[in-house]
């Protein structure tokens, strides 16, 4: 058997697929869309794409050629968080100053690139950034990978939402999107104590969706496949919410009157403050 094909997300061909449907989008966006807002809060559509582009370059200057230009001097997730949103920012401004058009012949060139460099890596190798979201301190190729898609997905997502176009809600692509965001759960339950095989149930009930559960061992939370215990909370979120959710877009509090929480209320709530980005 190929051992890839053990792999829990496979995200490798999927990246040159969601960035072949960006750069169409970016084609059919008129000049009044480029500078409508997003749910990214002081991001306007051009501002995403251009961080976009700065993820393209960044990750083929880095992991590709070895160049890192700087580094951040804290390296808790506090100082990670710091050090990126630093980035981000400088980038997102210098990137005001570059046209439309320019950005999209970039994304053209860079794109291919990054999405090459992935797909030659070693699936199972260790990865130079562990997914910290998902409580590792250390990861394999594929999950960093996946973690790269979730960030094409998301914003690419954020601004069909702002422009109106959709595109990505389906299957193919925000299935294993939402699939990749779920390995966050069981981190995000890392502090709570409850009882041993307490069960907390995740739903995103449409046909694109699907249903996760975590379950409390004596030292630790975990992936649970079982259906032998009764939950004792179930959460269901439609998959239109799921997305700015778990990206902290929207908060808990806003959108409560959405979302369906059966059995124990408490651990229902803490599951919706799950983040699955570096935030």
């Amino acid at each position: 058997m190929n051992p890839e094909q053990n792999i829990p997300v496979d995200a490798r061909m999927l990246l040159p697929q969601i960035d072949h449907l960006f750069i169409q989008l970016l084609k059919e966006l008129s000049p009044e869309d480029w500078q409508r807002p997003t749910v990214a809060r002081l991001w306007k559509v051009k501002d995403v794409v251009g961080h976009l582009l700065d993820g393209n370059i960044r990750a083929l200057s880095m992991l590709r050629d070895g160049y890192f230009g700087e580094s951040p001097s804290d390296t808790t997730y506090k100082g990670l968080v710091n050090y990126l949103n630093g980035l981000n920012a400088d980038w997102v401004k210098a990137m005001k100053r570059v046209s439309p058009s320019m950005l999209i012949i970039l994304h053209e060139i860079t794109g291919p690139l990054y999405c090459n460099y992935y797909a030659g890596l070693d699936p199972f190798a260790p990865s130079p950034f562990a997914v910290s979201w998902a409580g590792d301190t250390e990861s394999p190729n594929w999950k960093h990978i996946a973690r790269e898609y979730t960030e094409k997905f998301l914003h690419q997502q954020q601004i069909r939402d702002a422009v109106n176009k959709p595109g990505l809600m389906n299957s193919t692509y925000y299935t294993p999107f939402i699939h990749i965001f779920m390995l966050a759960l069981p981190h995000q339950f890392k502090e709570v104590n409850a009882p041993v095989d307490t069960v907390v149930k995740l739903t995103i009930p449409e046909d694109i969706g699907g249903s996760w559960q975590i379950i409390k061992r004596a030292d630790a939370w975990e992936v649970y496949t079982g259906n032998d215990i009764t939950p004792a909370t179930t959460v269901s979120i439609p998959a239109a919410i799921s997305w700015p959710l778990f990206s902290k877009s929207i908060r808990p509090d806003a959108i409560m009157e959405k979302i369906n929480i059966e059995g124990n209320r408490i651990l229902g709530e803490h599951a919706l403050h799950m983040v699955a980005v570096m935030a």
